[in-house]
C-alpha cells in the first residue's frame, strides 16, 4: 500500500483505520488456513497417511512399525531351504579315470573299488514340440457307414499352439505383469517360436471366457465368508480414471473394473450385495450403506493419528496410537494363548480409554464458530475431524475387541491390490476396458489359486485347456 493511500485512510479517522486492520486480519488469516493446508499436504506419505509407497519423496518415512529386537535374517529354529538330493535322478552319468596316475597304464578294465556322487539341478534344452494329430475315417464292415475319429480340442486349427504354451503366456502377462513386447521376446528367446500379440490377446480371451463360472464361485464363496476384506484403487483405463474393486480373504480374491467409486461401483463387483459377514474395510462412505456388520481399518486410523502427532503437535494422538498398537497387542497375546474373547473388565477398560482420549481431541480442536446464514455443520481442522471420526466409529474400529475372528487391520485387500499397483507403473494403462475386465477376471483366478496352494502356472494351463481349478 502506497504512503499517500495509508495517509487518506489515516486522515479518515480511527473508524477507517480499524475496518483497514480488520480486513488485513481476515486475509492473513485466510493465508495462513492456505499455508498450513500447503504445509499439511507435503507433510503427507505412506507413514502418516493413505497416500501409497510410491507416492514418496526423499528422505524415506519412518516406518509404523516397532522394532522386534530380533537381528536380521532366518531366526534360531528356522529350517532353512536349500537342494535336497534326489533319490531317483532323471540322468546318471559315470566318469571313469582312463590312465593311472603313478604309472600311466590303461584303467579300462580295472576293478573300481570306490565312487564319489554329485547332483547338478538344472533346465532341460527349451524347445517347442510339434505333436501331429491324424484323424482317420473308417468304414463300418456291418453298413459301411463312413465314421471319422475328433480331433482333440488342444488343435483348434491346421496348425496352433497347445494350452500349456498358451497358459504360460498368459501366466507370464497376467501374473509376471510381462508386457506384450517383452513377452513376445522371452518365447522367441528361449524357444525360436514367434507368439504375437494378436496370438497373445486371443489366449487370453480364451482364458477369460474358460473363467465365467469360476468367477461366479468365487464371488458366491466369498458371501457366504464370516469376515471378508474390502478396498479399492485408481486406474487407468483407455485415457480415463477407473477403479479396480477388491473383495478377498486370505483363501479367495475377487477384482472387478468399474468407472464408479462408490456404492455403485461397489454393488456392480457382485459381492457386498449378497454378503452377511463382517466387512473390513477403510470407512469409506459407499462401504456404510450395505446392511452387513462393519470393521475398520486400524493401520489408517495409525497413518492419520501420526499426521496429527506430527503436524499439530497433539499429545491426544500420540496417546491413541500408543492405545490401539497395545490393544493389537493384548489381542495377539490372548489368541497365541489360546483364548476366544477378552475379559469384560478388559473390554470394559478399552472401550472407556478410547473414548476418552477421541473426546480430548475434540476437546483440543473445537469447531469453529460460523455465521448463523452458513449452511452445514460447523468446521473443524483435520485433527478435529478424526478425533469427531474415531468417537462417532468406535464400535466399529474396536471390533477385532470383542471378535477375535476380525484383523486390526485391512491388510490382505492392500495385498491382494498391491500387484496391480505394480502393473499400472509398468504397462501405464489398459487400452480398453475390455482387456481391463479380462485382466480382473483371471487375477482373481490366479490370486485365488495361489492361496489354496495351487501352482499358478499349472491353473492357468488348466484353464487354457477349458478345464480351470475348482476353487471355492
Amino acid at each position: 500500500m502506497e504512503r499517500a493511500i495509508i495517509q487518506q485512510i489515516y486522515d479518515q479517522g480511527p473508524d477507517a483505520v480499524a475496518a483497514v486492520i480488520a480486513h488485513l486480519e481476515t486475509e492473513i488469516s485466510d493465508l495462513r488456513a492456505r499455508v498450513k493446508a500447503l504445509e499439511d499436504r507435503l507433510a503427507k506419505d505412506s507413514h502418516n497417511s493413505h497416500l501409497p509407497p510410491s507416492r514418496d519423496l526423499p528422505p524415506k518415512p519412518k516406518s509404523l512399525r516397532k522394532p522386534s529386537g530380533r537381528t536380521p535374517g532366518g531366526q534360531p529354529g528356522h529350517a532353512g531351504t536349500t537342494l535336497s538330493w534326489s533319490a531317483e535322478p532323471d540322468h546318471t552319468v559315470v566318469h571313469h579315470p582312463a590312465i593311472c596316475a603313478g604309472c600311466g597304464a590303461m584303467l579300462d578294465a580295472a576293478t573300481v573299488v570306490g565312487q564319489a556322487r554329485r547332483q547338478v539341478v538344472d533346465l532341460p534344452p527349451l524347445r517347442l514340440m510339434t505333436t501331429e494329430y491324424v484323424v482317420e475315417q473308417r468304414r463300418c464292415p456291418c453298413c459301411g457307414q463312413l465314421t471319422p475319429a475328433i480331433f482333440p480340442a488342444a488343435a483348434r486349427g491346421s496348425v496352433s499352439y497347445g494350452p500349456r504354451l498358451r497358459g504360460l503366456a498368459v501366466y507370464l502377462q497376467t501374473y509376471q505383469l510381462l508386457p506384450y513386447a517383452r513377452l513376445e521376446e522371452l518365447v522367441r528367446d528361449l524357444f525360436g517360436g514367434s507368439f504375437s500379440a494378436g496370438t497373445l490377446s486371443t489366449a487370453i480371451t480364451d482364458c477369460d471366457g474358460a473363467l465365467a463360472e469360476t468367477e461366479t464361485a468365487i464371488q458366491q464363496a466369498l458371501q457366504q465368508e464370516a469376515v471378508a476384506h474390502f478396498d479399492e484403487t485408481g486406474l487407468r483405463v483407455d485415457g480415463a480414471q477407473q477403479w479396480l474393486h477388491v473383495a478377498g480373504t486370505d483363501r479367495l480374491t475377487h477384482y472387478r473394473v468399474d468407472p464408479k467409486r462408490g456404492r455403485a461401483g461397489m454393488a456392480a463387483a457382485g459381492v457386498l450385495p449378497g454378503f452377511t459377514g463382517v466387512a473390513v474395510h477403510d470407512g469409506l462412505h459407499g462401504y456404510g450403506t450395505f446392511p452387513c456388520e462393519h470393521a475398520l481399518c486400524n493401520v489408517h486410523h495409525l497413518r492419520d493419528l501420526t499426521f496429527v502427532a506430527e503436524q499439530y503437535q497433539q499429545s491426544w494422538a500420540d496417546e491413541f496410537k500408543d492405545l490401539l498398537q497395545e490393544l493389537q497387542a493384548t489381542v495377539a497375546t490372548a489368541r497365541d494363548a489360546g483364548q476366544t474373547h477378552l475379559a469384560p473388565t478388559t473390554l470394559k477398560d478399552a472401550t472407556q480409554r478410547f473414548r476418552n482420549l477421541a473426546k480430548a481431541g475434540e476437546r483440543a480442536n473445537p469447531a469453529k464458530p460460523k455465521a448463523p446464514s452458513t449452511p452445514g455443520p460447523p468446521k473443524r481442522t483435520k485433527a478435529g475431524k478424526l478425533a469427531e471420526w474415531l468417537g462417532r466409529h468406535e464400535l466399529e474400529a474396536l471390533l477385532f475387541l470383542h471378535d477375535f475372528r476380525v484383523p486390526f487391520d485391512n491388510n490382505q485387500a492392500e495385498r491382494d491390490l498391491r500387484m496391480l499397483k505394480v502393473q499400472q507403473k509398468i504397462s501405464g494403462t489398459f487400452r480398453t476396458a475390455r482387456g481391463a475386465a479380462q485382466f480382473a477376471r483371471i487375477r482373481g483366478y490366479v490370486s485365488t489359486a495361489r492361496k489354496q496352494g495351487h501352482n499358478p502356472l499349472t491353473a492357468l494351463q488348466a484353464a487354457c485347456a477349458g478345464h480351470p481349478l475348482v476353487l471355492t
